[in-house]
């Protein structure tokens, strides 16, 4: 057996090992994998690389399970709304026969996601973990998931979702995906899937929206500027003069009804923040609508850049844009009558239906 050939098969065995759950170390699995092929010693530099075995491992994975482990990661998406990171063996290359799909999630209260997977109607269950660590006490809650797919969600704070965790057995910063990080992954893992596809067939991004407004209660604001009080009062506010000048007009309902829902999740650049949780949910008009609202705001003040300035006028939907910034400005009125947020989605739903 030539050595590339022996590299390759030392390489096989050792990811079979570890993949069904005989081995855990990629050292100890290589070490068995050569005293198995192999009469006498091997040099360790003919020994395969992590890499290799990881990537054999990976091809376990798919023939094994087929398509399943890679619609489980799709659904990753449903999670949008708490910043789902995933974590663990599926992120590292590291999976083995039913390994579980980790992610950690960030949201102030476990409910929310709870709320999320009975309304897509997923089974789960919540435990809650009390860990003593440094002689410090801390409860863990964890939702494990067993309906359309098997994964456990960690639950932390939102304040936490930036926090950079170490593993506690190396001590080094664990690996884990956002997102997008994970298409990009699942991209070169997988080109054949047409991720777009299903998204479109299963994604409602209602249900997502109202996750994303309800805790904007909990928002307050400067006095100074929004004397109204809360982000989501201020929101109501806006969405009700929206429907007043644009009752017909879907995407500019919706960028008047969520363009602050970053302040839910980063404060410090809610406008980045909001359109990194809507990708994908909202049009392009609206996604401009929402991007450029604080903009439009330097350019009544006379501040903004020429070149950001040129970029607004030459829109088509600049005009859309100020006035959402005239009522941006004008829903910061105490006591104002508003709606619910239900009734809030509930008439944009309806304006959607109408217009087909």
């Amino acid at each position: 057996m030539s050595d590339a050939k022996l590299r390759h098969a030392i390489a096989l065995e050792a990811a079979r090992l570890m993949y069904e759950r005989r081995e855990t170390e990629y050292f100890t699995a290589k070490r068995k994998a050569a005293q198995r092929l192999c009469r006498g010693n091997v040099k360790p530099g003919d020994l395969p690389s992590n890499a290799e075995i990881r990537e054999q491992i990976q091809v376990f994975a798919r023939i094994h399970e087929g398509d399943r482990r890679t619609l489980d990661l799709r659904d990753m998406r449903l999670l949008r709304p708490f910043r789902p990171r995933l974590i663990g063996s599926v992120m590292s290359g590291h999976v083995r026969r039913g390994s579980d799909i980790d992610l950690h999630v960030f949201v102030n209260s476990a409910a929310l996601v709870t709320d999320l997977l009975e309304k897509e109607n997923y089974q789960y269950d919540v435990e809650r973990k009390q860990i003593v660590k440094h002689q410090e006490s801390r409860i863990f809650t964890h939702i494990h998931v067993h309906d359309r797919f098997d994964f456990e969600l960690t639950v932390y704070a939102e304040d936490l979702a930036h926090y950079v965790f170490k593993s506690s057995i190396t001590g080094k910063a664990i690996e884990r995906a956002s997102i997008r990080e994970l298409e990009e992954l699942m991209a070169r893992e997988y080109p054949e899937l047409d991720l777009e596809a299903r998204d479109d067939e299963v994604a409602d991004p209602y249900p997502l929206f109202r996750l994303l407004l309800l805790p904007l209660e909990r928002a307050r604001q400067a006095p100074l500027h929004h004397p109204e009080g809360d982000v989501l009062y201020h929101s109501l506010q806006v969405f009700e003069l929206a429907k007043d000048r644009r009752p017909y007009d879907m995407e500019f309902l919706l960028a008047a009804l969520l363009h602050d829902v970053g302040k839910g999740i980063d404060p410090y650049d809610h406008v980045a923040a909001g359109l990194s949780v809507l990708e994908g949910l909202i049009t392009e008009r609206t996604r401009f609508l929402i991007e450029h609202h604080m903009h439009a705001l330097e350019y009544k003040k006379g501040t903004l850049g020429a070149c950001q300035r040129q970029h607004l006028e030459a829109s088509e939907d600049f005009d859309d844009l100020m006035l959402l910034r005239e009522i941006d400005s004008a829903g910061r009125v105490p006591g104002a009558v508003v709606g619910t947020v239900d009734e809030a989605l509930a008439f944009i739903r309806e304006v959607e239906r109408a217009n087909g």
